[in-house]
């Protein structure tokens, strides 16, 4: 009796295992994505309870940063369960967090760190989200190499 036999197979509708640096990537989309929402629910509630100089632009802000953490949030748990439409919003995500951190880079204070913190999330995701394996293992082809006859 060999120990081939003893060993159960896998099973074909398990596909091949998730590779760890989709989880990651899940991981830092989500965590984007919670501070987004954060900082958009925290605006909205200053701009209801707060004095802010313009109310109905901290509650218009408080929204959008809200509506843009949903973006996010959807790209990570596509990611978890390997959908290859979620590669494109988390890559516009992280492309869009470039400039923000550019920004925070550039300013005084605690937003220095914060523009290091976004610039690494955002480039860690980045090469992530392009690695081949990640492709693969979302189930994006490449360009085809040969033209269809």
């Amino acid at each position: 009796m060999s120990t081939q036999q003893n060993t159960p197979s896998p099973s074909p509708s398990a596909g091949p295992e998730r590779p760890g640096r989709i989880a990651v990537v899940a991981a830092l989309s989500a965590l984007e994505g919670a501070a987004l929402a954060i900082g958009g629910i925290y605006m909205l509630v200053m701009g209801l309870l707060g004095r802010p100089e313009s109310p109905q632009q901290a509650e218009m802000g408080g929204l959008t940063l809200l509506a843009l953490g949903l973006i996010p949030l959807f790209a990570a748990r596509g990611l978890l369960l390997r959908r290859s439409w979620s590669r494109g919003p988390a890559l516009i995500t992280q492309l869009m967090a470039l400039p923000v951190a550019w920004t925070l880079l550039r300013a005084q204070g605690a937003l220095i760190p914060a523009g290091i913190a976004l610039a690494a999330v955002a480039v860690t995701a980045l090469v992530l989200l392009l690695n081949p394996a990640t492709t693969r293992a979302l189930g994006i082809r490449g360009p085809r190499t040969t033209p269809e006859a």
